[in-house]
């Protein structure tokens, strides 16, 4: 279900380095970013047999360094995260990250890496709405949700500027026809502040402990999503 965004969290009077993620990769070609990434994509869709009303996990690293398979056992996934993207990295990929068959459901995080190279909210959110606009006409049967951005130790200085991305893309949810899961809260302490336990050492990737709280909250939207097609009798296709 579409949740509210929280924007009474306070700047620490102390100021974190941002970071940029450190595992965005630099290509032989540097006019295609991330086309090795892409091509792995193409290569293992090949390979692989198709995935049947999977759920599609779609973004940058966050999702890429996420155990999918392990963290939903239960359901068919697809991994289409790659490290360092943004927004428009994803749509200018769009046609070539998406499966050969239809998923049942999509989960978008995306927008950070935006923000950390200098994006403002306001493009940032036209990015993603853009995004999420893209999907509901490829797949009006789907349930999509997109995933809030997180706050994290290393990039806390862009919190406010997340938080209003947030609160753009929640505000839109309900009438495109999306879902927005916020999933900031659950990597906050009890200060009110990142929970430096659930990150990496990088201070910007979460760790296991950090990815059971998202995997708790996404299993839940899965498991909800699946018993409203089991009462309709409908499927992504």
């Amino acid at each position: 279900m579409p949740g509210a965004v929280s924007l009474a969290l306070a700047l620490p009077a102390f100021a974190l380095a941002q970071a940029a993620e450190p595992d965005a990769r630099v290509n032989a070609d540097p006019t295609f970013p991330f086309s090795r990434e892409i091509e792995a994509f193409a290569k293992a869709e090949e390979k692989g047999p198709k995935v049947a009303n999977a759920t599609l996990f779609l973004g940058s690293s966050s999702i890429r360094l996420w155990d999918i398979h392990g963290s939903f056992p239960d359901v068919g996934t697809v991994n289409r995260g790659f490290g360092g993207a943004t927004t428009r990295d994803v749509l200018h990929y769009y046609p070539r990250l998406l499966p050969r068959s239809k998923p049942r459901s999509v989960i978008v995080y995306v927008g950070e890496n935006d923000l950390a190279a200098g994006a403002s909210p306001q493009d940032v959110a036209r990015d993603v709405l853009t995004l999420l606009k893209k999907l509901r006409t490829d797949y009006p049967k789907a349930h999509i949700a997109y995933l809030s951005l997180k706050p994290s130790p290393i990039r806390w200085t862009l919190w406010p500027k997340m938080a209003a991305v947030n609160m753009t893309v929640a505000a839109r949810s309900r009438v495109m026809g999306f879902d927005y899961i916020d999933v900031s809260k659950t990597l906050l302490a009890s200060d009110g502040l990142p929970d430096a336990s659930l990150f990496r050492q990088d201070g910007l990737h979460m760790n296991g402990r950090g990815y059971d709280r998202w995997t708790d909250m996404v299993d839940a939207y899965l498991d909800r999503a699946q018993m409203a097609d089991s009462r309709q009798g409908t499927s992504a296709s």
